[in-house]
């Protein structure tokens, strides 16, 4: 088995594009198959090398290597569409002189007012033919005058092309209902329909799988594969990723681009497992690594239709990243935010606390600045500062004479504390917490405690009870 992703680099991806990669790698990986990443870069009005490379950079990123592809050759590349030109040539050539390639002038005001035409007719819009039969001395002529033109693949008349889709079912189309299409465009550049039916041809790719998006393509990639004489895939369409209101989802959803998500903090391991649940079902509903991921995947299990994007979803999955993340990742992860907050002899206590508290290197900036702040004492909102003037005196004063027996054993502390006062639950550890870090939540009191100095402990109580 062989899948590929073959994105264009127009842009940064998108969670969308994210999920057909993963999806494919997946399959591939279940299969002990083969996973290519092919760039098509065939518009060069529109493709940039410098979003080429960030696009590679993300997939590896994402943990999805690809088996072959760019920088790992297996001989059937070059696996950039812009360098595979004149492969394309060739076959340009082969379909012209089977008389199944013609030359198109029409122009872009021409092509327009024959779908309007149609439309108004009740017709399907398509191309009418009407430069198929141009004599070769017509031809001639209007290459005389400057005109360019594109090449269009001849779709025979009264054709029916059926294929199982392996994710929707049996699909047919009628070629009397798609009518001639380019395969080259005016500029030489390659379209997608042809270039991208070409490779997979070449490539040896046995499986497509893509967005629903694209299933109306596949029966014209089928008819010039059949043309050509070139093996044909098989081919699978899954339903589209929405937003909350129900459209596909794109960037007036927010930026979900996976730049953007890695750039937040977002673990690699946390969209995997987030992505491979977005319109495909697992048995197992907690948290699983790539291998596993990949053992579990089917395609019987992939869902007919549009998978909702759920933030909520994504930030669950992020924290049980974060909670199966090694000790060495996690480091990793957060020192380049907090080297410069956290003492050294802190650090790893610290680091190991932020797993369950945090999703997000920002939040343990926050947590660093609370507890290491060079300033001892904090500065209190209005809704922290009434809660504590309203504390007892004697549970300041009897925490401060405790604090002096027991400088550096909480458990201790808070035992004799709850003994003498007879408090329990927020009444005995919420005063404590707040005039330690300001906040109501948190990690676990005892550990934020041996995180600080006696003196610091000291003087933010003091700073508590003065209030």
């Amino acid at each position: 088995m062989k899948t590929r992703f073959a994105p264009s680099p127009t842009g940064h991806i998108h969670l969308g594009n994210a999920r057909t990669a993963l999806f494919n790698f997946l399959l591939a990986y279940s299969q002990a198959g083969c996973f290519l990443l092919r760039i098509e870069d065939s518009d060069a009005t529109r493709s940039l090398l410098t979003l080429a490379k960030a696009l590679e950079e993300d997939l590896m990123w994402l943990g999805l290597a690809w088996q072959e592809g760019p920088g790992q050759e297996k001989g059937l590349g070059p696996y950039y569409q812009s360098q595979r030109q004149a492969i394309y040539t060739l076959y340009y050539e082969q379909l012209f002189s089977m008389r199944r390639a013609y030359p198109c002038f029409c122009s872009e005001a021409e092509l327009l007012m024959m779908r309007k035409r149609q439309l108004a007719q009740g017709k399907p819009p398509r191309y009418n033919g009407q430069c198929r039969n141009l004599t070769p001395e017509q031809v001639a002529d209007k290459k005389a005058e400057g005109r360019l033109a594109s090449l269009r693949f001849h779709v025979l008349p009264k054709q029916e092309i059926r294929f199982d889709d392996f994710v929707k079912g049996e699909q047919v189309f009628s070629s009397d209902d798609i009518g001639d299409f380019v395969i080259q465009r005016s500029d030489g550049s390659a379209a997608f329909f042809f270039c991208n039916a070409i490779d997979d041809a070449l490539m040896k790719v046995t499986h497509v799988l893509r967005g629903e998006d694209h299933l109306t393509n596949t029966p014209r990639q089928i008819l010039l594969l059949q043309a050509l004489g070139l093996p044909i895939p098989a081919y699978g369409h899954m339903a589209l990723i929405v937003g909350e209101d129900g459209a596909p989802l794109s960037k007036r959803h927010g930026s979900f681009s996976i730049k953007s998500l890695r750039e937040a903090g977002y673990l690699p391991e946390a969209l995997q497992n987030y992505l491979a649940r977005l319109g495909h079902t697992y048995t197992y509903p907690n948290f699983l690594d790539t291998q596993a991921l990949a053992n579990q995947f089917s395609l019987s299990r992939l869902g007919k239709s549009p998978a909702r994007f759920d933030e909520i979803q994504l930030l669950y999955w992020q924290k049980q990243a974060l909670l199966h993340l090694s000790q060495d990742k996690l480091a990793d992860w957060l020192n380049a935010k907090i080297q410069d907050y956290v003492p050294a002899a802190a650090k790893s206590a610290f680091i190991e606390l932020m797993r369950s508290s945090i999703c997000f290197p920002e939040e343990a900036v926050a947590w660093a600045t609370l507890l290491f702040a060079k300033t001892p004492v904090l500065s209190f909102n209005t809704e922290v500062k009434s809660f504590l003037q309203k504390v007892d005196p004697i549970y300041w004063q009897t925490l401060l004479t405790l604090l002096e027996q027991n400088p550096l054993d909480f458990k201790v502390l808070i035992t004799q504390l709850q003994e003498r006062l007879k408090f329990k639950g927020k009444a005995l550890f919420a005063p404590l917490r707040l005039a330690l870090t300001g906040r109501h939540d948190g990690p676990e009191l005892a550990k934020l405690f041996n995180l600080l100095s006696y003196d610091k402990i000291r003087e933010r109580i003091i700073h508590a009870k003065n209030l």
